[in-house]
This record gives structure tokens, sequence and C-alpha cells, in this order.
């Protein structure tokens, strides 16, 4: 089994941000006690800025209303601080676990050689920093399986080795050394561990420049400056996944939602292209205020072809964004799936959609026009120059790489639209394209986000409903509404 010294003395402690005691005890037990802590220590209740900045962005990455355990739970303050649905915490400090459950009774707290049972699973686990003081991180990593569904996430953070040398300094000045040697893990060396024990690295995400209650300095340094000198931060947050297994897939229902606002001579194309995807594919189109006689085409294809499951909606909201949103409201199928009525993304190319997401390689496939050569006409230059801008934009705020972020195919599971839409109101309404509301709700709430390099046709019929001015416009005011819900957050 697995010695595990969660609560030894952290680089920064010394600091004066946490006061710590604490016994050595490494050696490798073999036993029954899965997460057993063989050291431990006391310390005051987490109200020291480090603590608080910690809750903070801990709460930034797990939603509330999850099952959560935590491996290194100490009087459970973080614990609490994520409102989980069920929450368990684990720690070998008796004192500490007392605390725990007189501040926190609607939490469950056990010692370390009394993990939670095996069937036991959570959407969440933390490990905080026990990667820093663990004698076997890829045991650890491979043992905490068990308690895991493939949708589960597990969240850690480092410490950043650009600051050892302060923290060895710190300690020759205070007079104190930790009694137990630290890992010192960097992010590169953690991406191997977790690739080794079957987990996949989600985001990285580096926080906290001023450890310290400091008025002002505290602020600028932790919320403006730290998401712009993220090599210089203290802490480094990383969030994976299990890896999936390709071959241990099921067959599942689709629905393909086609917003059409002037495309009435694309509906019939439309409904003749579009294959059949896993056991059953449903086709909803959205009218959305149409000046052409798109809702009367909408209607005769429903009509002309009986063997397909289609279902047709008048809009009665504004822009796409809403037409996707009622549209998914009645969607019945597995997985979702938004195509143009223009087509100028291929109907056919849903088949690598569903192959994509169907498999587990991603949670959330995201079209892609920018990589093959694209027809004549088929976007013009400062609409290609405009997506490169925003796509390195919101590659940056959304913690992954996300090449064309206007796309109009994406792809996702229905479950995980509805933990979107019950999130929503972290971000709100303020997206009418529908794009950005998918792409920000997915990265809040650690969806794995995926590329898919399609070939963009040319129109066959009819404008463009984008008015490159206003809506670039509008596009910035998107960018710096996000940077300020996903970056410069405090």
């Amino acid at each position: 089994m697995i010695a595990i010294n969660p609560h030894v003395a952290k680089p920064f402690r010394f600091m004066g941000i946490w006061h710590a005691s604490f016994c050595a005890c490494s050696r490798m037990i073999v036993s029954q006690r899965l997460y057993e802590c063989p050291a431990s220590r006391l310390r005051r209740p987490g109200t020291s800025a480090f603590d608080h900045l910690l809750r903070l962005h801990y709460s930034f990455l797990v939603p509330e209303g999850m099952r959560v355990l935590d491996l290194s739970c100490g009087n459970g303050d973080l614990l609490a601080a994520l409102k989980p649905r069920r929450g368990v915490g684990i720690d070998a400090n008796p004192q500490l676990l007392t605390q725990a459950r007189e501040c926190h009774p609607d939490l469950e707290f056990a010692s370390g050689d009394q993990p939670p049972r095996e069937s036991e699973k959570f959407d969440y686990i933390l490990l905080g920093d026990l990667p820093n003081y663990v004698t076997d991180v890829q045991s650890l990593l491979e043992r905490i399986h068990r308690h895991s569904y493939q949708h589960t996430r597990i969240v850690l953070s480092l410490f950043n080795h650009l600051w050892r040398p302060f923290v060895a300094l710190g300690q020759r000045l205070t007079g104190r050394s930790a009694t137990l040697p630290q890992n010192w893990i960097s992010a590169r060396d953690m991406e191997n561990l977790l690739n080794l024990a079957g987990w996949e690295i989600i985001k990285t995400d580096s926080r906290i420049l001023w450890p310290f209650k400091t008025p002002l300095l505290e602020p600028l340094f932790n919320r403006w400056l730290a998401p712009l000198l993220k090599h210089l931060c203290l802490t480094v947050f990383m969030v994976a996944r299990p890896r999936p297994l390709p071959s241990l897939y099921r067959n599942y229902t689709c629905t393909v939602v086609i917003p059409a606002r002037n495309e009435a001579g694309n509906i019939e194309a439309a409904v003749q292209r579009i294959p059949e995807l896993g056991t059953g594919t449903e086709i909803i189109f959205v009218e959305g205020h149409s000046t052409d006689n798109t809702w009367e085409e909408i209607q005769r294809a429903k009509d002309a072809y009986p063997h397909r499951d289609i279902k047709i909606i008048k809009q009665q909201s504004q822009g796409k964004g809403g037409a996707v949103r009622e549209a998914f409201a009645q969607a019945t199928g597995d997985i979702l799936f938004i195509l143009d009525a223009d087509l100028t993304v291929p109907p056919e190319d849903l088949t690598k959609f569903y192959n994509v997401i169907c498999t587990g390689t991603a949670d959330f496939v995201n079209g892609v026009r920018l990589l093959y050569p694209m027809e004549n006409e088929a976007m013009r230059f400062l609409n290609m120059v405009a997506n490169k801008f925003f796509s390195l934009a919101f590659s940056w705020l959304l913690g992954q790489p996300i090449k064309d972020t206007l796309c109009g195919t994406k792809v996702l599971f229905r479950a995980q639209y509805e933990q979107i839409a019950r999130n929503r109101s972290y971000f709100g309404d303020f997206d009418p394209f529908g794009d950005f509301d998918l792409l920000f709700g997915a990265a809040k709430l650690n969806l794995r986000m995926l590329d898919l390099p399609i070939r963009y046709r040319a129109r066959t019929y009819g404008e463009t409903n984008i008015s490159r001015w206003r809506h670039g416009w509008l596009l910035l005011r998107m960018v710096r509404f996000a940077a300020m819900r996903l970056k410069f957050i405090g």
C-alpha cells in the first residue's frame, strides 16, 4: 500500500501563513489501509490568505452539487466551501477530524485507515498537494480509479519550482525545515505520472502570486497579474480525467439541430445528406424569423420524408443561440449536434464527430474550418483573420486549444449540455450566436474539448447572416466578459 503524508508543512507556511507541527514516519505499509497518512500535524483553522485563495480557485474548478472526495481534508473547510451534494473527507489527524465533524455536520469524514467503500464513486476527487509528499505518486493515482466514473475529474495543486530557492532561504532564516523531503514535482512530471496511471490532463492553470493578506497588493497580484504572469505563480492547478478506452463504447441516439433563417434552398439537401447516426437520428429544424419561404420548405420536407425523424420549431427567441437552446430543450437524443443550415460544413462529416465523441476521445467536439484549403468565397479574408485572432484569445481563456471558435458545428452529450444549462447563471445570457455559451460552459465544467478539422464549402444558396463589424465588436466584448469570468477571478 501507499504511505501518504498530506499534512506536512507546506512550502510557504514558514512565512506565517500556517503554523505547523508534525511528526515523521515515512515507510511503505503493507495493510488494508488505502489512504493512510503516516504523518500528520496540527494547524489553525484555514483562515489565512493562502487558505482563502485555495478555496477560491478550487471552488472555481469544482461546480456546486457534485459528489466530492477530498483525500487531505484537514478541518473540512475546503470541502464545505465546494457545497457538494455528497462530500467525504479523509484525514489522519483525529483532532482535525473532530473539528471537521463539529463544524460541518452535513459532510462525512473518515480517518486514513477507513477509506470510502470501494464501490462508491465520486464526480470530483481532490488531491490537493499530496503528490508533493507521497512516497509513490503513481500508485496513488492508480488506486483512485476505483472511486472514479468515466466522467470523474481529479483536481490537484503543485508548487512552482521557481519558488524553491525562496522556500529554502526562508526555512534557513526562520530555522524551520521540513522533517520529510518534498517531491517538488513539476507540471511536466505530473502530466507524465498521470499518463502512466491512466489519467489525461484537461487543463493546467497557474495561480497565486502573492500568498499574503495585504490590502491592495493581494488583489493586484492575484486577480490581475497572475493570469498574465503564469510562469511566476506559486501554485499550479491541474484537472484530469480517466483516459478513455476507445474499444469500450456503445451506440447512442442522436439529435441534429439545424437553425435556419432565410435558408429555403438548403432544407431538402440537409434532410437528404444528414446520415443516420448511432441507433437513430432525430432532426430538429428551428426556423428563425425568415423573410423567404424557409418555414414552408421545412414543412414540405417533413411531409416529403416521413421515414426521417423530423421535428420543426418556429423560433420564439432571437439569434442562433436562442434557436439552439429551444431545440436542445426538445431534443431526445443522447448526443446533440449543431449543423448550420447553409451546409458550408458538409452534413456527411457528422459521422466523424459521432465517432470521436462516442468513443470517449472528447466530451465536446468543435469543428475547425481553418486547416484544409477552402473553396473560393467560402470565407472572406477579414473573417479568417478574425477567426484566427479569436481562436488565440479563446484558447487562452478556456485553457484548452481551440482553433476555430466560430465554426457552427459543435457536438456534445445531452447530459453534459444539461449541466451547462444548469450552470448558465455564472455567465448569464450574453451570447446571440450560441457558440460561446457552449464553449465557456464546457470549459467551466472541465469538459475535454477537441478540434475536428472539416472542409469548409462555399454557399450554394442565400447570403450569410453574419455582420462582420457589428458581430466582431460583440465578440471583443465577449472576450472581455469571459476574461473576467474565467481568468481575472477573485
